[in-house]
């Protein structure tokens, strides 16, 4: 029972030090890295395809990212027309509506608060003018 504990605690301790070549002087282990998708700097231009909005507050953790619906285009990242078929959803701003989350190729969750957004949206009527406003 001893040894199970002691075994627990040096895995709670993380791996040792390894010194820096040259000096001898341990440095720290490197931490793994984090997602760039935690720090809100989701690429409005790369997501297309068949979208699901999510709006329970619940499942926001489960989201790509978190999307605001701009009444205004003048302000929208990102002009998005909505396509009837999934396959002609192959660029920025075109998105087809996924039934519910297991068939769509990303999830994105709808705040009704701007600031908490990682881009905004604003749905355009015209496939024309679909696309990226900051390339």
């Amino acid at each position: 029972m001893f040894f199970s504990f002691l075994c627990a605690a040096l895995l709670a301790c993380g791996p040792p030090p390894t010194a820096t070549p040259g000096t001898g002087v341990p440095k720290p282990a490197a931490s793994p890295p984090v997602p760039a998708a935690r720090f809100g700097s989701v690429d409005p231009c790369k997501v297309y395809g068949s979208i699901y909005l999510e709006t329970d507050p619940r499942r926001r953790s489960g989201c790509f990212g978190i999307v605001y619906v701009e009444p205004d285009q003048a302000f929208a990242d990102l002009l998005v027309f909505k396509e009837d078929n999934k396959l002609f959803a192959d660029k920025a701003g075109l998105w087809a509506a996924a039934p519910n989350r297991e068939f769509a190729d990303y999830v994105l969750f709808v705040t009704p608060t701007r600031g908490l957004a990682d881009f905004t949206i604003h749905y355009t009527p015209a496939r024309s003018f679909a696309g990226c406003k900051t390339q």
